[in-house]
């Protein structure tokens, strides 16, 4: 096998310890092995390099191991290396007795070969907006966590609240429940505080609080609505965040919010995970794989067999589910149709990855060549079969027991016929 690299270096990382192994080829074909082991203090990284610089490392490789790569990573990124971050799973190791020294030397071996497929790594700036998306994520599942604990809490104390208001966390909602946690006002003088048209049901708020207004349940309601209110904060504060990091990005945040189902938080995840141009990644049919939402491929004997889709990037993958979800109650557009189609045969689970995994293809061309959606109307997929969809509808009808004469429409005028 041809030695495409005279010197590379491996790094086992590790969340106290770096086991380096330095590779170099001499001038008659034999490789030179160095270890060193180093702690991953801050000091002990920056001093690493001067000696990998005076051996001639032009090649440092490590695998993304939890998160211990990252601070490696970010002090060497404007070093003199080129630095390959490698997916673990793709580093096949020979069997036989597992070492932190044979780890760091495996990883070394392949840079020289050129066997090492690096994993995208986006610049620093999309670094830090994915850690915002990505703690908004977190922050959102605890606020809706804390208000499923809330709700819980008011039917065990027999407070129909939610059974007569649509949105308890309004703001009628949270009057009353601001209420309620005092404990001095009267159910009548609460339904009293209703808003707009949830006044046409004061007659039925009135009995609906009329529950257990005891000290206990008050006082978990009263904690319950403070810790809520912490983490609307919070989340408000995060999305502030986040919209300064994108203004730089305000032409490809418009472009995508052209997608049907694709809302701000949506558009917001997809620049953070994937970057503003898609320049780390190859083709669409990658970036599907990459995120999880690719076709299954599992053909044997000449039959195409059903698969799972693959593992992927898990943040990405639930927005663009959720998208396709929005997408699907977007009336007269290519993708709403095309989730009830497969609803019909696959259900909406298989339905939701096959729309999130059209949405994906689309961004991925729309972000690349910087041009808008185009939706391809609700009536496209007929179009593509149209003699298979007549002969269906017509054996429908004949079942039913209809006589079925088919005739071209007449075009209108100016328009030439079919």
């Amino acid at each position: 096998m041809e030695i495409l690299t005279q010197c590379a270096c491996g790094l086992d990382v590790h969340q106290a310890t770096v086991v380096a192994c330095l590779l170099t080829v001499l001038s008659d074909g034999k490789v030179k092995k160095q270890m060193r082991t180093l702690g991953t203090k801050t000091r002990d990284l920056v001093e690493l390099r001067p000696w990998l610089q005076s051996q001639g490392c032009t090649h440092v490789a490590m695998e993304s191991t939890g998160v211990y790569w990252k601070p490696v990573y970010a002090i060497w990124e404007e070093g003199p290396f080129q630095l390959t971050v490698a997916n673990a799973q793709h580093i096949k190791h020979v069997p036989g007795r597992k070492t932190d020294v044979k780890d760091a030397e495996g990883i070394a071996d392949l840079p020289l070969y050129g066997l090492l497929n690096p994993s995208f790594v986006p610049p620093k700036p999309i670094r830090e907006l994915r850690d915002l998306t990505r703690y908004r994520r977190k922050l959102v599942e605890s606020r809706s966590a804390e208000r499923n604990r809330l709700l819980k809490l008011l039917e065990t104390a027999n407070l129909k609240l939610s059974s007569v208001a649509s949105d308890v966390f309004g703001v009628s909602g949270r009057l009353m429940l601001d209420k309620l946690a005092e404990g001095k006002a009267t159910p009548a003088e609460m339904a009293q505080l209703a808003k707009g048209r949830l006044r046409e049901k004061i007659a039925e708020l009135e009995p609906a609080l009329e529950g257990r207004r005891e000290e206990h349940p008050r006082y978990l309601l009263k904690l319950q609505l403070r810790r809520l209110k912490d983490l609307e904060q919070d989340v408000q504060e995060v999305e502030t965040r986040i919209q300064t990091k994108l203004q730089p990005y305000q032409q490809e945040m418009d472009l995508l919010r052209g997608i049907p189902g694709v809302d701000w938080g949506g558009a917001a995840v997809i620049i953070s995970e994937l970057g503003p141009d898609m320049q780390g990644f190859a083709s669409a049919a990658q970036v599907s794989s990459w995120t999880g939402v690719a076709p299954g491929n599992h053909p044997s004997a000449g039959k195409r067999r059903r698969a799972r889709v693959t593992k992927g990037n898990v943040h990405l993958k639930t927005a663009l589910v959720e998208a396709a979800y929005a997408a699907s109650r977007a009336k007269g557009t290519y993708l709403r149709d095309k989730f009830y189609r497969v609803q019909a045969r696959r259900g909406a689970k298989r339905a939701a990855v096959t729309v999130a995994h059209k949405i994906l293809v689309a961004v991925y061309h729309m972000l690349s060549k910087k041009v808008p959606y185009q939706d391809l109307g609700e009536a496209y997929l007929d179009k593509l079969n149209q003699h298979h969809l007549k002969r269906n509808l017509v054996r429908r009808l004949q079942r039913l027991g209809y006589g079925v004469t088919l005739q071209p429409q007449a075009a209108p005028a100016g328009q030439p016929s079919r």
